[in-house]
């Protein structure tokens, strides 16, 4: 990561764009070991990098952050039964993509000169949904990432978004 900043640095002195996409979805059981990997992947991610990238993004004059968050992290739609995630058996999963949309309020509550929000894009066929069956093409999700990732000055901070925008949390 340090090489990638650093790279950016040299030839572009800013970074007008972060977004922060990592994401494990353990299986079987919760335990302690399982709680702490998704932890450090889901959330503690975030953190590590956008506290290295915080010194090129305040070089830009429109800095953005997107973290890829989840409706499955949203208290509202885990405890509504008309939503699919009311039904999904993924605690650790859930619990720590509340963390992640919860670290998108506070870092934009501390940083407001940069839009900090957190993106549902959709269930998405990738290898961690692969098991499920589920998900739509990548290319159908990345539209709602790159609309969140270009948003105008006045654009919203410190939410959750999905496709149709704001969500409850």
């Amino acid at each position: 990561m340090a090489a990638a900043l650093a790279t950016i640095d040299s030839a572009e002195g800013r970074l007008d764009v972060l977004v922060n996409n990592a994401g494990i979805l353990p299986t079987g059981d919760p335990d302690g070991p399982k709680a702490l990997l998704a932890f450090d992947t889901n959330a503690a991610g975030v953190v590590r990098v956008t506290e290295a990238a915080l010194p090129l993004l305040r070089r830009s004059s429109n800095p953005t952050v997107v973290n890829i968050s989840s409706s499955a992290g949203s208290f509202w739609a885990v405890t509504n039964p008309d939503r699919p995630e009311f039904a999904l058996p993924i605690a650790l999963y859930s619990a720590s993509k509340v963390a992640v949309t919860m670290l998108t309020v506070q870092y934009a509550k501390v940083h407001p000169g940069i839009k900090f929000n957190a993106l549902e894009p959709g269930t998405t066929a990738t290898d961690m949904t692969a098991a499920f069956g589920i998900g739509r093409p990548v290319e159908e999700s990345a539209e709602v990432v790159v609309r969140m990732a270009t948003l105008g000055p006045d654009g919203p901070t410190g939410t959750l978004q999905d496709e149709s925008g704001e969500l409850p949390w």
